[in-house]
């Protein structure tokens, strides 16, 4: 959207490598053929963890990181690692699994087997990830003020 969040973006593709993340498409170069705007290449990084700065930042660009684990609790242990807590995605076997681990993960919406954006579900993070809900009854009730009688 600006020169300052693509630079932003190109940045911590620049760190990921500086800190030994392994580049498997993308990076910091400018996209070819693609002269006018504030353009950056979707990127990859693998063998990334968890102390690693693209890992614990809110990006904001089309840079993916690919954490290895252990076993599903090394997974949630990382994935509960981190100032933040916006969304995630759980997949697994069954849905009854997925219902099973998303409940263990801290955000504020998770989807299970790439169940859709539900609209009048409500939007809100965890942790830095901000305070409060949008949508749904839970962001209707922002506006509300409740007053209590005592009789």
């Amino acid at each position: 959207i600006s020169a300052v969040q693509r630079d932003r973006v190109v940045g911590f593709s620049k760190k990921g490598i500086e800190e030994g993340a392994r580049l498997v498409t993308g990076g910091p170069d400018k996209p070819e053929g693609l002269d006018k705007g504030y353009y950056v290449k979707p990127t990859v990084f693998a063998d990334v963890n968890n102390d690693m700065t693209i890992a614990r930042e809110e990006i904001f660009g089309p840079v993916l990181t690919i954490i290895p684990y252990e076993d599903e609790q090394d997974a949630v242990r990382i994935a509960n690692d981190t100032i933040y807590g916006l969304g995630g995605n759980v997949w697994a076997g069954t849905k009854e699994h997925g219902i099973e681990v998303a409940k263990k993960i801290r955000t504020g919406q998770i989807s299970v087997n790439g169940g859709r954006y539900n609209p009048l579900a409500p939007f809100g993070g965890y942790k830095q990830s901000g305070l409060g809900r949008e949508a749904g009854k839970f962001g209707l009730e922002e506006f509300l003020e409740v007053k209590s009688l005592q009789l």
